[in-house]
């Protein structure tokens, strides 16, 4: 195969303006209908419409830069079948007076149309991402009118065929060397004309209402996950199917826990005697499901002599996979706290398990262990 730019005649540090300006020359000069049908013309206006669609779009000529041929080819690359619509790419180069005269995807049908898609952003709390939810949501969509059935006419009325077009949407004319086929200009493309419009929906054959539905939200979604809601998008024109409604889920972010994957984080702060002679503490989770805020519990073990920034990994108490059975773990992340507002009594106990450290007793031995349970209960008052 050609070098794509080779075929447009530029280098490739050219910018988008001369890569546009080399498609448009080539373009009109190779164009079927302004050499006669001609088949090797109709080769090479190919060739330059591929070479194009490549190097005009950022990610493929970045692509093609770096691997060729071999990476645009393929169902995401520009190059073969299906990899670029010549009515596209002379829409937004030429505007729609040349674009339309490839018959492309773009011309207005005065058939059934499906409705547009719609997009609704929701914001979730943590807690539902982990145990799952079901909302409600009041998302406005058109709806089709029930006083015309959706005709777009006055009750007892209907539409008439236009006239000009003769209710095919479409006109055509010839502008030099083209055959330019354009929608209709008076009835805008549907190929029918309403004289005498319903009052509640302004002849449109639809109103635009809030409609109140439930979500379903699975557990273990992420921050930017998508749910699609078939047929609930905008209703479709003249009989057509509605559109689909995707829901945008965004994660409030939790004043007690980070995310990491399917992993939880928290910090908790330790008692200075625990951390130095281990014990046990509370750290809080979302075992408790929807309901629980942070507040239910869960036993944690800290290991003796335990310093701020030790972790602790508790098993399958994190977040669960949405595509498996998986389960991610809490990590606790342990804060050692340093007593302040000492009393005299309380100070002279800390300066004689200073004393004691200092003269390198055996922190485990019954004197040590006892000062320093002492001084912490006097410190805490129990």
């Amino acid at each position: 195969m050609r070098d794509y730019y080779e075929i447009l005649g530029v280098d490739r540090s050219c910018d988008d303006a001369g890569l546009k300006s080399a498609f448009r020359k080539l373009a009109m000069e190779h164009h079927p209908d302004r050499n006669g049908g001609c088949e090797e013309a109709g080769g090479r206006f190919k060739e330059i419409n591929e070479a194009y669609s490549i190097l005009s779009d950022p990610q493929k000529r970045a692509a093609y830069d770096r691997f060729g041929h071999a990476g645009v080819n393929g169902p995401q690359g520009g190059g073969g079948p299906g990899g670029f619509d010549a009515s596209d790419i002379f829409s937004d180069v030429f505007g729609d007076v040349f674009g339309e005269m490839f018959g492309g995807g773009r011309r207005p049908s005065n058939g059934p149309q499906r409705g547009q898609d719609l997009r609704y952003d929701l914001e979730i709390s943590l807690e539902q991402a982990y145990a799952g939810a079901e909302v409600e949501i009041r998302v406005p969509a058109a709806i089709t009118c029930e006083v015309c059935d959706g005709s777009g006419a006055k009750p007892g009325t209907s539409p008439t065929v236009c006239g000009t077009c003769g209710g095919a949407g479409r006109v055509r004319a010839t502008q030099g060397f083209f055959a330019v086929e354009r929608g209709c200009p008076r009835c805008g493309g549907s190929g029918r004309l309403v004289l005498d419009p319903c009052a509640t929906c302004n002849g449109h054959g639809q109103v635009r209402r809030e409609r109140i539905l439930s979500v379903r939200i699975p557990a273990g979604v992420d921050d930017g996950a998508r749910i699609r809601l078939a047929g609930e998008g905008d209703a479709g024109a003249r009989g057509g199917p509605r559109g689909d409604l995707y829901i945008f889920l965004s994660v409030i972010p939790h004043e007690l826990f980070e995310r990491d994957g399917l992993d939880l984080l928290c910090t908790v702060p330790v008692p200075m005697t625990v951390a130095a002679l281990g014990g046990e503490i509370d750290a809080p989770c979302l075992m408790g499901g929807e309901e629980c805020d942070g507040t239910c519990k869960i036993p944690v073990k800290v290991p003796e002599g335990a310093q701020t920034g030790k972790t602790v990994r508790l098993k399958g108490k994190g977040m669960p996979s949405l595509r498996s059975r998986q389960r991610g773990d809490l990590v606790v992340e342990l804060f050692v706290e340093t007593p302040t507002h000492l009393s005299a009594r309380q100070k002279e106990l800390l300066k004689e398990l200073a004393g004691l450290c200092g003269e390198k007793q055996n922190p485990k031995s019954a004197n040590f262990v006892g000062k320093a349970k002492r001084f912490w209960d006097e410190v805490t008052g129990s």
